[in-house]
């Protein structure tokens, strides 16, 4: 029994201390020394000039002014006689447009139904809606601002239901369904 109570306290030996820490060394901080230096001060660049809106010209001549609609699309339109340019948001119809043929036809329909193709200059500002939305609002647009300048246009222009404002718009979304009208799959079983 000696013996196993020797092998016990030879188990039971106190634990070891622990190393202390090591110190880090502490490099010795440099003082900042001031120079006195005298520096060309340059006058900051001149600030860009704001880009102003490009509304159309005030001048004497009268202007003649349409509102237009279509989906979620507005469009302000104001005709000045002129040369035929057309400028939505400060850019030519076919660098809006982005060369797509059809838009730009369907913004001229209103001049060729009344025969004065390149008579006028349109202005306008346009918002809202996509692409196509935008030129259905342009082409109403120009319409109502033609009436305004002759009303003879009117029937020509209504023979060829440019004076209507397309009604059709997106479909609300409902409840328990995924948009309008699509529903989540439905298994029986």
């Amino acid at each position: 029994m000696a013996e196993s109570r020797k092998k016990v306290q030879k188990k039971a030996a106190p634990p070891k201390e622990k190393a202390a820490p090591r110190k880090k060394k502490v490099k010795p901080v440099e003082m900042p020394v001031e120079v006195k230096v005298e520096a060309k001060v340059e006058a900051p660049p001149p600030a860009p000039k704001p880009v102003k809106k490009i509304k159309p010209p005030k001048v004497t001549v009268p202007r003649y002014y349409g509102t237009g609609r279509r989906k979620e699309a507005v469009a302000k339109i104001w005709l000045i006689s002129g040369s035929g340019k057309v400028l939505l948001n400060q850019k030519p119809a076919s660098e809006y447009f982005c060369g797509r043929k059809l838009l730009e036809f369907q913004i001229n329909r209103p001049f060729v139904a009344t025969k004065t193709v390149g008579n006028y200059d349109v202005f306008g500002d346009v918002y809202g809606g996509g692409v196509p939305g935008q030129a259905g609002a342009v082409s109403l647009g120009i319409s109502r601002a033609l009436v305004r300048l002759n009303p003879d246009f009117k029937v020509l222009l209504k023979r060829e239901g440019l004076l209507t404002r397309d009604p059709r718009m997106k479909e609300r979304k409902k409840y328990g369904l995924k948009r309008a009208r699509k529903a989540f799959q439905y298994s029986k079983r």
